[in-house]
């Protein structure tokens, strides 16, 4: 939160944005029967509550339906495509155009079969396409489902949590600070709230709303409680009416960059090849139209066409299978980014620890009761809010009546700057008083005479923290007298069944987690030491204002600290900025609006579960269920998408190469043009159908993070394009010299070998180790198999071309089957030259090397491989007893 928010009346004046547009975001119909000039925004909210036909009570169920159906739903609707023009979209664009170029020079030319064949390419690379984005996109939407924003309407009576989209004008609503605004609305009586307008604005502070206000849809409760009257909703709002929604918009990842940089290097690739074709049988008098047809079949086989498609259906199936770890995706680009984090910073509050408290036996101060100590926090806390530490302290009464008799006539919800609740108590016999509870630091800075029992309250602060309870000061002020420190109430937070297991599973994978607490220290050193993470805790105040001037010892105490205590937001945000620039992939937990920032600032921001809708905006990923499993889940599950991600890179430059150097090569040394027009067609729409199933293959995931390795992945998949063209030409030489087979039935042969021995080249990619190590999933050896059989049948009865025969065909596959064992022996021993250490299982120590986007994918300074610290034997010595305690 900013250190001095501006003080302002949200609807003293037009925002900004609102200025230049001169849109006017209450012009909407709001009510029954509305006035169109009326200004709900700056009338009387008495008024305003006329006009809409409403009061504080809200609306009833019935009526909220009907507006709903009179003013649709408070969203803004995404302009959708036009299903017809998406379709014809896949028609047009360079690669299309040169395959729609082969079935016009076909036609010319009355080849016939090669018309139907590639006409028939034409129409299924559309299909496939089209059908795949479709699938890919219902699938988005239904994970964006999963995270729709609910908001606090009170509905005949009582409140609901209704999703924001059913928001209908006249509703009242209750925002807590993290909600996001979820229409444009009145602030109804309550005190003083601060809103984060900047996303609307471009005001950086947030500003101080009170009763009478309006508050706009997409802005963030920084800090407060308030309840508010709903005056216009969805295209109605000042955000629908000024901002245009992008749809669609996604960030290309470092992965996906570095495929697309592979699609352009086997373009470029194949231009060139193809070029030289083209020129030598021009030079040789081969007919013009013939050479131009097959240059353009064999640049279109040649060139990824599927590659978006595949990336897209991958990433899609991932997020699906995310989803399924309860960890909803909402950048599809963040699966490649989890995959590499090798640090994570973990809330310690519900991820590590069970988020559900108990209270402890209190520390009292002379003449004061438990009781009474208890019972003043009590009135301090609110059950409606659902807040751990509230829920806690009111399980500790005695008793469901030990509040009757009691009403509290103000209260002030605890936020993370004042780092306390504080409430007004009207008693039976009409004697009022305060109440507050809060971090012990902060409750005896409220008493004046706290100096007296402060050595005292430390003492017992720092016993809980020692057994891992967290302090909670009470106090109280008797009508206009001072307040009085009463007590300390202890509050345990056991770790989780499974965090123990989980944070070992995690270091296995290469995954440092760090606690990131705002507890004191000695909690934090509990916690840890109970989890086995480590006693190295560091006091975030000593790190408080380095940021990018951490120097060198600071920046490897953050490196190397097992956690951090006493943490602020602003904290966080500097915690993965210095991790960052020591070359680590981090991950970042957070709930709270003010870990936004955070979130965002992660390689790989992750919303745990419970937090707010302001979080979840900001973080790349949405755990839907607690814990510190779901995210190694998660990591477990990205690694295998980059796995066959990677396995299909590998196999799509192998099988360009394969093909592109033969033909190229034969055409070159023997004048012969080894494959006609139609079976290159023939060929890539059997290779295009098969490694879409490569999406749902069974891989198993690396032991450390995974980082792009364009070297490893150009180096094996060029052994394997390489050794692809030495077996046909083999198979070329028996052929023609030795079985003295004629043109045309020899092409039938190549063509089949092509085919079988490069559809069995997906098994040797999909491995590092021997292709039997992992075993395909069914529907990827069903889908090789079964385009296969068809090749076989093509070939074998001569559809499109000469047929082979059976026995022909037979001896095609024994001889592709042998080249496919020797060539998986070939790739083991590639692998021990180009990765000899990784590819035993070790971690690669020495200088650091960088993937595509600059990032150090080495060991960091401080660790023996990448994001795997070293142990130290003592703890940073930044270590420090902080302020004590705080509720959060």
């Amino acid at each position: 939160m900013a250190a001095n928010p501006v003080t302002r009346a949200a609807g003293a004046s037009l925002p900004a944005a609102h200025k230049e547009t001169g849109v006017d975001p209450q012009g909407a119909k709001a009510g029954p029967e509305p006035d169109a000039k009326d200004d709900l925004k700056s009338l009387p909210v008495p008024e305003v509550e006329a006009r809409l036909s409403s009061s504080p009570d809200g609306l009833s169920q019935v009526e909220a339906e009907k507006r709903l159906a009179s003013y649709g739903a408070n969203e803004i609707k995404e302009e959708k495509d036009n299903t017809l023009l998406k379709l014809l979209a896949y028609f047009w664009g360079p690669i299309p155009w040169m395959i729609e170029a082969a079935v016009i020079l076909s036609g010319l030319l009355r080849h016939w079969p090669d018309f139907g064949v590639i006409l028939v390419l034409l129409v299924a690379n559309a299909a496939v396409g089209f059908w795949e984005e479709h699938q890919a996109g219902k699938a988005i939407d239904a994970l964006k489902a999963q995270l729709a924003v609910k908001c606090r309407v009170r509905r005949d009576g009582t409140w609901v949590t209704p999703p924001s989209r059913e928001l209908v004008p006249g509703d009242v609503i209750r925002m807590r600070m993290g909600d996001i605004v979820p229409a444009d609305a009145r602030l109804l009586a309550g005190d003083p709230v601060q809103v984060d307008q900047s996303a609307l604005t471009g005001e950086s502070l947030p500003v101080t709303a009170a009763r009478g206000d309006a508050v706009y849809s997409g802005s963030v409760i920084k800090q407060g409680e308030i309840g508010a009257l709903v005056y216009a909703t969805g295209t109605g709002t000042y955000f629908g009416k000024t901002a245009e929604l992008v749809a669609g918009a996604q960030t290309v990842s470092h992965f996906q960059r570095a495929v697309l940089k592979i699609g352009t290097y086997l373009i470029i690739l194949a231009a060139a090849l193809v070029a030289v074709i083209t020129a030598v049988s021009i030079v040789r008098g081969n007919p013009v139209l013939d050479t131009l047809q097959f240059a353009l079949v064999l640049t279109v086989a040649a060139i990824p066409v599927a590659m978006p498609t595949v990336l897209s259906v991958t990433m899609a199936v991932g997020a699906r299978l995310l989803a399924r770890k309860k960890a909803i995706v909402s950048r599809l680009v963040a699966i490649e980014e989890l995959a590499g984090v090798d640090v994570l910073c973990s809330d310690k509050t519900g991820t590590l620890t069970q988020n559900k408290l108990t209270l402890g036996e209190p520390f009292v101060v002379s003449s004061v009761t438990a009781d009474q100590v208890i019972l003043s926090a009590a009135l301090a806390s609110r059950a409606d809010d659902d807040d751990a530490i509230d829920l806690a302290v009111l399980a500790g009464l005695d008793g469901d009546q030990a509040l009757a008799g009691y009403q509290v006539t103000h209260f002030q919800p605890f936020d993370a700057v004042r780092k306390c609740t504080e409430a007004a108590v009207t008693a039976a016999d009409g004697s009022t008083f305060q109440v507050a509870k809060g971090a012990p630091q902060v409750i005896m800075a409220l008493a004046p005479d706290s100096g007296q029992v402060k050595n005292a309250v430390d003492a017992a602060v720092g016993g809980f923290a020692a057994r891992g309870f967290r302090s909670l000061g009470v106090a109280r002020a008797d009508a206009e007298g001072p307040w009085q420190f009463l007590g300390v109430l202890p509050l345990s937070d056991p770790p989780r069944v499974d965090a123990k297991a989980t944070i070992a599973t995690a270091r296995e994978l290469g995954v440092a987690v760090k606690m990131v607490t705002g507890d004191q220290v000695a909690i934090a050193r509990e916690t840890a030491r109970t989890l086995g993470m480590g006693t190295g805790i560091l006091d975030a105040a000593s790190l408080r204002g380095t940021g990018r001037e951490a120097t060198a010892v600071a920046a490897e105490s953050i490196e190397n600290a097992d956690g951090f205590a006493q943490v602020f937001p602003e904290d966080k945000f500097d915690i993965v900025d210095v991790l960052q620039r020591r070359g680590h992939i981090v991950g970042m937990t957070g709930d709270g609006v003010n870990d936004a920032p955070a979130l965002k600032k992660a390689d790989c921001g992750i919303a745990v579960s419970g937090a707010t809708d302001a979080a979840r905006a900001a973080a790349s990923i949405v755990l839907m269920k607690p814990g510190l499993s779901v995210i190694i889940d998660a990591v477990k599950e990205s690694r295998k998408i980059f796995q066959r991600m990677t396995s299909y890179a590998i196999y799509r430059i192998a099988e360009t190469l394969r093909v592109l150097l033969f033909v190229t090569l034969v055409i070159l040394i023997f004048n012969f043009f080894p494959l006609t027009a139609v079976m290159i067609v023939i060929l890539a729409l059997l290779n295009d159908g098969a490694i879409l199933s490569i999406a749902y293959d069974n891989v198993h995931y690396r032991i450390q993070p995974e980082a792009w390795n364009m070297r490893l992945v150009l180096g094996i998949a060029t052994v394997l394009g390489t050794v692809g063209p030495v077996a046909a030409f083999g198979l070329f030489y028996l052929g023609d010299r030795v079985f003295h087979l004629g043109h045309p039935q020899l092409q039938t042969l190549l063509y089949l070998m092509l085919s079988v021995a490069g559809h069995l080249t997906i098994f040797i990619a999909r491995t590092r180790g021997p292709f039997w190590s992992v075993r395909p999933a069914r529907i990827l050896l069903a889908a090789v198999l079964g385009t296969q059989t068809l090749a076989t049948l093509i070939a074998v009865y001569g559809i499109f071309m000469t047929p082979l025969g059976w026995r022909w065909a037979a001896l095609v596959w024994g001889y592709a089957i042998i080249w496919f064992l020797l060539t998986d022996r070939v790739k083991l021993a590639a692998y021990r030259i180009l990765d000899p250490v990784k590819n035993h299982g070790a971690t690669h120590a020495g200088a650091s090397a960088r993937d595509p986007a600059g990032r150090r994918t080495g060991p960091a300074r401080g660790s023996s491989a990448r994001g795997t610290l070293v142990p130290r034997t003592s703890g940073p010595s930044a270590l420090q007893v902080p302020a004590l305690g705080a509720q959060a």
